[in-house]
């Protein structure tokens, strides 16, 4: 598509023209393979132990985690679909903070985002290769000081993993036809599963007492409801979502299927979550809560839901879950190492990375970024062996990388008001407000002994950009401080909050449940006040959409 003849250029009002064939990107993925994108990224991993981990910190009360987290996730999901359709650019969440406030901020949430979806590929392989030592001995073990948990084997369990990421990236050298037409065919079957499993569950064995007794339906409070949120596996369950923003620009009709696929994406998943959440619960044999729910345990708790399956007398049921337990978080890597290499790919479009990343094959598939996704990820795995090493990092990276979205929507309401929107956010600032603390306070909810270690990672990042900026040969995009002024007291607030508060260890419990989320919310309303005054003025704006298009 040509973008003159669509109207770039022409002012506010002029349609931004998606990335077309001259960009290397091939629009092949249409709306429903786009939204199996989404639900594929979102049942990954997390829905085989999340269950069982919500459980044991919120007893009951787990259903309102699963719910309330859908919601969260919604309010901040509906923001990007305004932006995705009106920027359908692969890589998005990347590249829309260049259009609101310059290249700082961009740089800043694109090293956040892609930190985040780099390291998930590596862990859902390892949740495959976890799940499949119960058949395949010799690939995870439980070794001393690893508190239970399993990691890989050395050299076997590590030889594993290089080949499936290799195969991940393989498939993705293709080009994203053959990534499209792979991946709906597995969604179907990890639907299929899901439902497969909640069925039978509530058909076979159900304990209605299960939800009364054992200390009621909420035994740890709500400070367990929201920990649950950020620690059990939940929120890093719904993450995926944000695949219909990313793949904006491989899509064949931007304005009908970016909104379809991240608001049906969500949806489905949460209500297949709640649904098995609830199952699950009621399937729970009584002889493992003789300690409560925080000491709920049973045979092959290894793999819970199978390890239920077995003992309600469902053995044909376990070995299909054994089975899903690789395909699953198999499937979802292969979709994160797309993203990873499209994220790579709209840093280097917005010269916050160097030039070569941005390099596409004759198949449309960004092979440097795919390739660097590959190496990063083995990169990953050698620190964090286990999936529970690396999962709640990757819960709070994702989350705050989302953070953006609302202050960018917040700033181009302002700066491109007649700019066409396909899809329209109803309610004014209410919906991204909500997503902003949303985002935020699933932050404070992970705990200081998750987020001091990713803000010790962005502090790495700002190194990493301030030698790119001096030794990079070619021009850079100027900075836009002033633009981006509200970002480092973001991040330092957020810090001192989590450091301040009640949750994770190292944290110094001088902010309750209450007032840690009342100063979260305080800090909130003051940050995206200050985005929506600081960002960049119209014309600058107009003029970053316009060159990114």
């Amino acid at each position: 598509m040509d973008g003159t003849a669509n109207g770039a250029g022409t002012g506010d009002a002029g349609r931004f023209s998606v990335e077309d064939e001259s960009s290397g990107l091939r629009r092949h993925v249409g709306r429903t393979a786009l939204l199996f994108t989404g639900v594929g990224s979102i049942i990954g991993s997390g829905w085989l132990f999340g269950a069982l981990n919500a459980s044991i910190l919120a007893g009951p009360a787990a259903i309102l985690s699963w719910a309330i987290a859908g919601v969260m996730i919604m309010m901040i999901g509906l923001t990007y679909a305004e932006l995705g359709t009106m920027f359908p650019v692969s890589g998005g969440v990347v590249r829309f903070p260049n259009f609101a406030f310059g290249a700082f901020a961009s740089f800043t949430m694109g090293w956040i985002t892609w930190l985040a979806v780099a390291s998930v590929a590596p862990v859902e392989v390892e949740a495959a290769l976890q799940y499949a030592s119960n058949n395949v001995g010799g690939l995870a073990h439980v070794p001393g000081g690893s508190g239970g948990n399993p990691v890989l084997t050395f050299p076997l369990g590590y030889a594993a993993a290089v080949v499936l990421m290799a195969i991940f990236c393989w498939i993705n050298l293709i080009g994203i036809r053959a990534f499209a037409r792979a991946n709906t065919a597995i969604v179907w079957w990890k639907i299929a599963v899901i439902m497969l499993v909640i069925v039978a569950f509530l058909v076979t064995e159900f304990h209605g007492s299960n939800f009364s007794d054992h200390g009621g339906f909420m035994p740890y409070g709500w400070h367990g409801v929201f920990e649950s949120i950020a620690t059990a596996g939940i929120v890093f369950s719904y993450l995926g979502f944000r695949q219909g923003v990313e793949l904006a620009g491989e899509t064949d009709n931007p304005k009908r299927n970016v909104p379809f696929a991240v608001i049906g994406s969500v949806l489905l998943a949460g209500f297949a979550y709640v649904a098995l959440q609830v199952a699950f619960l009621g399937a729970a044999p009584s002889s493992g809560l003789t300690h409560g729910w925080s000491g709920l345990s049973f045979a092959n708790s290894f793999g819970p839901l199978a390890g239920i399956a077995q003992i309600i007398g469902l053995s044909w049921l376990a070995s299909i879950l054994y089975v899903d337990a690789v395909v699953s978080p198999a499937d979802t890597g292969l979709i994160y190492t797309t993203v990873t290499a499209r994220i790579s790919y709209a840093m280097a479009r917005n010269r916050d990375a160097p030039e070569a990343i941005a390099r596409t094959s004759e198949r449309g598939a960004p092979w440097v970024g795919v390739l660097l996704a590959f190496v990063v990820g083995l990169i990953f795995i050698l620190p964090f062996p286990g999936w529970q090493k690396l999962v709640t990092f990757i819960t709070s990276a994702t989350v705050l990388s989302f953070g953006s979205g609302p202050l960018v929507w917040a700033a181009l309401r302002a700066q491109l008001p007649d700019h066409e929107r396909p899809f329209r956010l109803p309610g004014g600032h209410v919906i991204p407000f909500i997503g902003f603390f949303s985002s935020n306070v699933i932050v404070y909810w992970a705990g200081w002994n998750t987020n001091w270690k990713l803000f010790v990672a962005i502090l790495i990042g700002f190194v990493l950009l301030a030698a790119f900026r001096r030794f990079a040969n070619g021009p850079h995009p100027p900075m836009e401080w002033r633009a981006a002024a509200w970002l480092v007291p973001w991040l330092a607030g957020l810090a001192v909050i989590s450091y301040l508060g009640t949750y994770g260890q190292g944290s110094q419990d001088v902010l309750g449940l209450g007032t840690g989320v009342l100063a979260t919310l305080a800090l909130s309303t003051v940050i995206y006040v200050a985005a929506y005054r600081l960002r960049l003025p119209s014309a600058r704006a107009r003029e970053l959409a316009e060159s990114a298009a």
